[in-house]
């Protein structure tokens, strides 16, 4: 069996889908809280996550809390907003959640190209 070292999750669902938006934090959480480093890409309408308090609107029937699954993924994971899906919201910076950092594609490919990397899209 394969063993990733890392895995770096890009998320591009928000309140539009949230059933495939839930997977992914579900998916990150699990992964962090089972060892594995962690890279959670917010685009897309997913991107709205950054901001404080945004999390705590979304609903998803069966479903673990969003604030709570952003805080398990922080804690030993990292979260990215993508650069030009902030741009496009006028989410800079100063904006986002503490922790969360704002790098483009260059960043993505990087981190997806590099050894024992398994990438998902959401």
């Amino acid at each position: 069996m394969h063993s990733a070292k890392k895995l770096v999750i890009k998320v591009t669902a928000g309140a539009d889908a949230p059933e495939r938006c839930s997977q992914a934090f579900t998916v990150a959480a699990v992964a962090v809280a089972s060892g594995v480093e962690v890279s959670l890409w917010l685009t897309g309408e997913s991107a709205w996550f950054a901001l404080p308090g945004r999390a705590a609107e979304f609903e998803l029937p069966h479903s673990a809390p969003l604030p709570e699954l952003i805080e398990s993924i922080q804690a030993a994971g990292l979260i990215t907003l993508c650069t030009q899906c902030a741009a496009r919201r006028d989410i800079t910076e100063k904006d986002v959640l503490d922790g969360v950092r704002i790098a483009g594609a260059q960043v993505f490919v990087s981190e997806i190209m590099a050894d024992g990397v398994q990438a998902l899209v959401y």
